[in-house]
């Protein structure tokens, strides 16, 4: 147990010796004041060879122009409040990290090291279940993260909360190469900001070789804002909430794409009859009506759904408190096979018992195995126990372990038998990130509601293999939602990186999900794709014919979903899969990719795109749901944010100013345009000292100050 980290270094070089290959949690889990000791120490001593092994490294939002940086100035002090930087990022990109120091990253921060060479070159490329064996591979012989603590019963506890993901995975290999002479480390850092996750998560002190409990450690949690969701990302939403069959399973990821098929699914829920308004309104329903028939569903969730995802989001807590996240999910095969069958309900009866013992799922006479699992599952009451071979009742009263002897189940019944399953679990996760509302939320739950959440290995999340018939029980009909940069009209999917080889962030877990919907034989991979992306000033296509550079190849391809609809490419032939692909591109690009597909024979010389799927722009789209946007629908922020009212105003604003300046003559226009604005309204004052511009001190100051103006009164606000 240490009270400060430069003890805890000193005790971990004195142990492992002065070649550190330091292990780092994915996200949110970063014990960065105990990291930022290791760089300190490693940058004083060069006889300190110190490798940082790290993915999804979490940084303050950083302006690049004085505008952005005046905009976010305000709103990253209010927001990340005391979340210390790692000192070594900061060295990496700008090239300064001493020869002693090695960093390497297996998945980055969207876009954030995109001009850093030593990064693109240090970046390990792996699916998120091979993490551990890759982190092992590179020597790692310190693995730390933050923890939270409770006291229970006058026991110290403490709960892996926001990261079980690799550290439950690779704790068991640090403790077989313990076994055999090795002298790596598990340390803990207590942060007392951190949900307390039960189940999985829950570890006991000696589960880490080191504690260091330091209250200037206890950072405000990285708390990345919700984003505003676009239409275009409420048209994507709204297309796959129509795939989510009542009582299956549902993963998705975080960002605004996440938000909106979270919102459209509780409409589709609690207002349903306005969900079928805008399904039909919109022509999903005729578009894609059988399709929803065969694999979704347009009804309310009355079985509710069960969650299984890499990275538990803020939407997963909304569908939960939506009574939507609500189908349980149990670690016993037999229980959960006659559950998915309709054999049992979740109310315990007497004929609880005569389908498990028909099924096999319990033995007849009862095995101490089948006594603790009935226990486990609420089956039994406390208080019931195998003794020499007879089982003892909560009343005192013993009979024979076999339920087929009439007297022993009747005894059983009356004395025995418990109200309701117990021990089922809503929501297996591995790790999570989110706006602080999230964490609130989590920290709030009641104790029966944490039970039914489990944190729990990346190696049981992402994968079938280890209890793989427990794991098909539990994850029938699930619908995988995933996001992705662009999509070929082949079906291959582009997430991570460019054809220049650039990495913009990582495979993560896309992979393992898509592999596993092919492999689960009810199950489906949805990838989420705005159809067009901005280069500067310029609108590219998001549906491309080719690229350099693959992250899911077509032979896996699945449904790919655009803002104009819903491209089913499963078990199709090349050309129906080309046609769907182009039918789901914007229109201002579908001659192109048609022309492409006809002149290397992948579409017949006569096809022509059907009608419906002419008029494919951003415009219809706005004119589709406006109607329903003024009755209060699809808002911006659907689960509110953590901007301001100005900033929101600003936000908007500003991202138009950025486009307009993005070419030489477009900046030179508006540069005019701001010189000539003589006269600022009073109305925009608030925004401008917003961003500190309300009293300008210098002729640049003046000149961002009309700029904003400008950009501000572009925006309607005048």
């Amino acid at each position: 147990m240490f009270n400060n980290m430069e003890a805890c270094v000193d005790e971990t070089i004195r142990r492992v010796g002065k070649t550190i290959v330091l292990g780092l949690c994915l996200g949110l889990g970063k014990p960065n004041h105990l990291a930022n000791a290791f760089y300190r120490r490693a940058k004083q001593d060069p006889t300190l060879n110190l490798r940082i092994l790290s993915a999804l490294t979490l940084e303050k939002p950083r302006g690049r122009s004085d505008l952005e940086r005046r905009f976010l100035g305000p709103m990253v002090e209010r927001i990340f409040g005391d979340y210390p930087e790692l000192e070594y990022i900061d060295d990496l990109k700008k090239n300064r990290l001493p020869p002693n120091v090695d960093v390497r990253e297996f998945f980055m921060l969207a876009g954030a090291f995109m001009s850093c060479p030593v990064a693109q070159q240090n970046y390990i490329n792996t699916n998120y279940t091979h993490a551990v064996r890759d982190v092992v591979h590179q020597g790692a012989n310190v693995i730390t993260q933050i923890v939270a603590k409770r006291e229970v019963n006058g026991k110290t506890q403490y709960s892996m909360s926001c990261n079980s993901d690799t550290v439950l995975d690779i704790a068991p290999i640090i403790r077989e190469q313990q076994a055999r002479g090795g002298k790596p480390m598990l340390i803990a850092v207590v942060n007392t900001n951190l949900p307390f996750m039960v189940n999985d998560a829950a570890v006991d002190p000696s589960y880490y070789d080191a504690v260091v409990d330091d209250s200037s450690a206890n950072f405000h949690l990285f708390s990345p804002p919700s984003m505003s969701v676009s239409d275009a990302d409420y048209m994507i939403g709204l297309h796959a909430s129509t795939l989510v069959r009542d009582g299956g399973s549902l993963q998705i990821g975080i960002g605004s794409l996440g938000d909106a098929i979270v919102y459209s699914s509780i409409k589709r829920h609690h207002e349903n009859e306005t969900y079928r308004e805008v399904v039909d309104t919109l022509g999903i329903g005729q578009r894609y009506g059988a399709l929803i028939e065969d694999q979704g569903g347009l009804a309310p969730f009355r079985s509710g759904l069960y969650g299984i995802s890499e990275m538990v989001v803020g939407g997963f807590m909304q569908l939960y408190r939506q009574g939507i996240l609500k189908r349980r999910v149990y670690d016993h095969e037999g229980l959960q096979r006659l559950l998915n069958d309709g054999r049992l309900s979740e109310q315990v009866t007497p004929g609880t018992l005569d389908a498990m013992l028909e099924a096999g799922a319990i033995a007849s006479p009862l095995t101490e195995a089948d006594v603790r699992a009935m226990l486990r599952f609420g089956v039994f009451r406390p208080g019931t126990a195998l003794q020499d071979g007879r089982l003892r009742l909560p009343d005192g009263d013993v009979v024979s372990a076999d339920l087929t002897d009439p007297d022993a189940r009747r005894r059983v019944v009356e004395s025995a038998l418990g109200e309701r399953l117990t021990g089922g679990m809503v929501l297996h996760g591995g790790f999570f990130v989110g706006p602080q509302s999230f964490y609130d939320m989590l920290s709030g739950l009641s104790d029966a509601e944490a039970a039914e959440i489990n944190m729990t290995a990346i190696s049981y999340v992402n994968q079938l293999y280890g209890q793989e018939t427990l794991k098909r029980l539990q994850r029938r009909d699930t619908r995988f939602f995933n996001t992705a940069i662009m999509a070929t009209i082949s079906g291959g999917v582009v997430s991570d990186g460019l054809d220049t080889g650039q990495v913009i962030s990582g495979v993560g877990g896309q992979y393992n999900f898509v592999a596993m919907a092919h492999a689960l034989e009810d199950g489906r991979s949805a990838i989420m794709v705005r159809s067009t992306r901005q280069q500067g000033a310029q609108v590219l296509s998001s549906i491309v014919y080719n690229y350099g550079h693959i992250t899911i190849p077509r032979h896996l391809r699945d449904i790919v979903i655009t803002e104009y609809g819903i491209a089913d490419l499963r078990s199709r032939r090349d050309r129906d899969v080309y046609a769907a692909m182009i039918c789901i591109a914007d229109s201002r690009f579908q001659a192109q990719l048609v022309a492409e597909a006809k002149r290397y024979g992948k579409l017949p010389a006569d096809y022509e795109i059907p009608p419906e799927y002419r008029n494919n722009t951003p415009a219809r789209i706005a004119r589709d749901l406006r109607p329903f946007k003024e009755r209060g629908l699809f808002p911006s922020f659907p689960f509110g944010t953590d901007f301001t009212d100005e900033e929101i105003v600003l936000g908007r604003a500003l991202r138009r100013l950025k486009a307009a300046t993005a070419t030489r003559s477009g900046k030179a226009r508006t540069l005019l345009r701001a010189a000539r604005l003589r006269q600022v309204p009073d109305s925009l004052r608030p925004y401008l000292d917003r961003m500190g511009l309300g009293k300008p001190g210098s002729a640049k100051e003046r000149l961002s100050r009309r700029l904003v103006a400008l950009a501000l009164i572009d925006a309607g606000q005048v």
